[in-house]
């Protein structure tokens, strides 16, 4: 016979296992949308907390990896209404798979994505860092794919336009 407090034990160990094997992949993402590690890891470690919560119903859910993506995503959207998110602090997102091996390369990226409006720039994540189809990112965006397209199109536009008006090396 399983006691509450054997049952308790046991569902920490799953949450433990399945948040260990992802948290690096996470802490990308939370990063790649927000711009800063230190505030992408304050995102997570709040959905962390709310996953740990909703243990029970979220190890239960078909793509509970999606479901923590969409978490940090409303996480994220949520500390933007914020008035003090609104400072701008440094870093941006790489907009393709192979990170660049030049390091001012890579901070002319991350910096440009950083001037691409929000919604466009949780789209580039999700479409081009996550790899996630079309659809999968408009069900993380809780919008239609057809907005999807839209925004990645602007997105793209819009951090090609940054780039092409930066300074070499800047």
């Amino acid at each position: 016979m399983t006691t509450s407090g054997g049952r308790r034990a046991q569902a920490d160990a799953e949450y433990t296992d399945f948040v260990r094997g992802r948290m690096r992949q996470w802490r990308r993402t939370a990063y790649l949308m927000c711009g800063d590690w230190d505030r992408g890891d304050d995102i997570l470690q709040r959905v962390l907390t709310e996953l740990y919560r909703n243990w029970a119903r979220a190890r239960q859910a078909e793509h509970p990896d999606a479901l923590v993506r969409t978490m940090l995503l409303r996480r994220l959207l949520d500390e933007r209404r914020l008035r003090w998110s609104r400072v701008v602090l440094g870093a941006a997102l790489p907009e393709r798979r192979t990170e660049p091996t030049d390091p001012t390369e890579r901070l002319n990226l991350v910096s440009a994505l950083r001037q691409v409006p929000p919604r466009q720039r949780a789209v580039l994540v999700l479409r081009y860092f996550q790899d996630l189809s079309v659809e999968d990112t408009a069900r993380a965006l809780g919008c239609s794919a057809g907005t999807v397209k839209s925004q990645a199109a602007k997105g793209l536009a819009a951090l090609r336009a940054v780039l092409d008006t930066a300074p070499v090396g800047r």
